[in-house]
């Protein structure tokens, strides 16, 4: 980037912290009314707010979704919590609304960036992200503070009560065998006759800790994104190198996200329970479809389910880590309980090509000074290329394009997993 064409704030000028509270503040705004609405009408379709205030099981779902964690209380022996689990923090994150969360904060963010001119002064830049992420986790505080009741759990609202035996042993007929209900656990019966009451409360400090690395986090992944949002002039080199890579794989991702909650929608129309599956997916699509895509690129995982809610597992993940010790949970495994699995192989292979044909299609091709195509249909070059740099040819640009891919896929599954 030539000095002439520097718009940013300069050396020594004041930040214009009036439009940097603003922009955070819609930023921060949006982001929340957008998870609090997200995780409500999941609640809502899954008829949890039936059992318990909608207002506080909100705070604590978004709490969850950014980063943060649930500690329960009371009696949940019956749904298979006993000892030391039944007090231990719940960190799992729906992150179908911290999605939602995301693409508003990034997206307001990003959006105040690209007023600061063609480059942007490395103070300014801080400043603007370090007053999101301090307005969110103050907002986070909120949550914590809110995130408090008490949920009265019936056990046959669980649709336990349609499984083999669910209506206390016996009526599970098998030819030639006979009624073998009875050899069927106790404990789904107890279950479905259980009325627990189960507390919740969203545990400030972890919250606070999760919100700041979450929001940090995304302000990060969207600046390295984004294609258009003005960096620092040092951070040239990451607009052309590293940008091209992250925005492929973080489109393939959101496609996959969306092609899952196509799925869930076909699979609601025939079902008894339309609401459910809805709501199920506004909240946990992408924890679905981001699991998947590491499992069909063959990463490996490590799991172990107990207890009568093992069987609310989706198959075959039910099937297979229906044991005491731990299960490798692989594409291949998997596949030998329902060989259907191969297609996330498949999906996954389409997904990482579909990445590499982005990553290529954003990549900048540079012929020499001021050229504004490469040969071979290159993209234009931004100010500051030398005229030292030439067309690299097809196959090492290929390469190229494909090396940047895999590192920036390999430093992405590690999340995926997480």
């Amino acid at each position: 980037m030539s000095a002439s064409t520097y718009v940013g704030t300069s050396k020594g000028a004041r930040l214009p912290w009036g439009d940097v509270l603003l922009s955070a503040i819609a930023a921060v705004s949006w982001a929340l009314i957008g998870m609090a609405g997200t995780a409500a009408l999941g609640l809502h379709l899954l008829e949890a707010d039936s059992a318990s205030s909608l207002g506080p099981m909100t705070a604590a779902v978004v709490a969850l979704g950014a980063g943060g964690s649930v500690t329960p209380s009371g009696d949940v022996s019956a749904f298979g919590l006993t000892g030391a689990e039944a007090a231990t923090a719940i960190e799992i994150a729906p992150l179908g609304v911290s999605l939602v969360g995301a693409v508003l904060l990034s997206w307001f963010f990003l959006r105040s960036l690209r007023g600061a001119g063609v480059v942007i002064a490395p103070a300014e830049l801080l400043a603007r992200a370090g007053t999101v992420v301090a307005l969110f986790v103050a907002t986070l505080g909120g949550l914590a503070w809110a995130g408090h009741d008490v949920i009265t759990i019936d056990g046959s609202s669980l649709g336990l009560d349609d499984l083999p035996g669910g209506g206390g042993g016996g009526g599970l007929e098998i030819p030639g065998v006979g009624d073998i209900g009875g050899l069927l656990p106790d404990q789904v019966g107890d279950l479905i006759d259980a009325k627990a009451a189960v507390g919740f409360t969203v545990d400030t400090a972890p919250t606070l800790l999760g919100g700041l690395a979450w929001s940090a986090g995304v302000l990060l992944i969207a600046l390295l994104a984004s294609r258009r949002t003005p960096l620092p002039r040092a951070w040239d080199a990451a607009h052309r190198v590293v940008r091209p890579a992250v925005s492929a794989l973080v489109t393939v991702l959101l496609v996959a996200v969306v092609a899952g909650l196509a799925a869930a929608a076909y699979a609601a129309i025939g079902d008894d329970h339309p609401k459910r599956i809805a709501g199920a997916a506004l909240l946990g699509a992408p924890n679905g479809v981001w699991l998947g895509i590491p499992i069909g690129l063959f990463v490996p995982f490590d799991g172990r389910a107990s207890g009568v809610l093992v069987s609310l597992l989706p198959d075959p993940l039910d099937d297979l880590l229906n044991s005491d010790a731990d299960q490798s949970v692989t594409l291949s495994r998997l596949a030998d309980l329902d060989s259907r699995v191969w297609l996330l192989g498949v999906a996954a292979a389409v997904t990482m090509l579909l990445a590499g044909v982005l990553t290529a299609a954003r990549t900048p091709v540079v012929s020499g000074v001021g050229a504004m195509a490469g040969s071979g249909g290159g993209v234009v070059t931004g100010a500051g290329d030398h005229g030292d740099v030439r067309d690299p040819g097809t196959l090492r640009f290929a390469g190229r394009c494909a090396l940047r891919l895999g590192v920036v896929t390999a430093l992405a599954l590690p999340l995926l997993a997480w």
